[in-house]
């Protein structure tokens, strides 16, 4: 089975611009690409995971939001990075796009993105990590049995600081480069960390 990284698109992967869809505003966070090519060397799936309640609520729409993301993978490839999968969620209780205003399995903190992409790409969730600037992400990825991260610098998204055992990350880390080094120390690969400014 595979191992993957599953991380959270806003505040994480790029800067948090609420509802932006538009390509040329988005701008990969510090940290970003070193992370993802240790993670890479890793052997780690790359999957995006996020809520997308802008769509429920009529901000933008699917289309919108894949372009945005095709930018993103763009941008990485630059880097010789490669997304492997890219899952969201486009419901909101409170939405009114009558489509998607429902309550779903999928919405993060519930783990449905995480048990799909297990499923669909061969993945064993404890083998795992999820990646987010939220609680609500770390306890998506506890929920799924995933290892987590919480990436706390300088974020300002999270809004739900209710911490109990579930909401509680494995490490809290300045940037992705940071938990990857991380991550790399836990799986016990010495060799990749000595050689990091190789990789990056």
């Amino acid at each position: 089975m595979n191992k993957a990284i599953f991380i959270e698109k806003d505040g994480v992967l790029i800067r948090n611009i609420p509802n932006n869809v538009d390509p040329k505003l988005i701008t990969l966070n510090e940290g970003v690409v070193e992370g993802l090519k240790i993670f890479q060397e890793l052997g780690y799936f790359l999957m995006i995971i996020t809520n997308q309640s802008g769509i429920a609520f009529g901000h933008f729409k699917s289309h919108g939001l894949k372009k945005a993301v095709k930018r993103i993978e763009d941008l990485l490839k630059y880097q010789g990075v490669y997304i492997d999968g890219f899952l969201y969620c486009p419901h909101h209780p409170e939405g009114i796009v009558e489509k998607y205003s429902m309550e779903c399995e999928c919405r993060k903190p519930k783990p449905g993105l995480l048990y799909r992409a297990a499923k669909n790409f061969n993945i064993n969730l404890s083998n795992s990590w999820m990646v987010g600037d939220g609680l609500n992400d770390i306890e998506t990825g506890n929920k799924a049995g995933c290892k987590t991260i919480l990436i706390n610098k300088d974020n300002g998204n999270e809004t739900e600081w209710l911490l109990n055992d579930i909401r509680k990350p494995t490490y809290i880390a300045s940037d992705m480069k940071e938990a990857a080094t991380y991550i790399a120390n836990e799986d016990g690969e010495k060799k990749i960390l000595k050689t990091v400014d190789e990789l990056i």
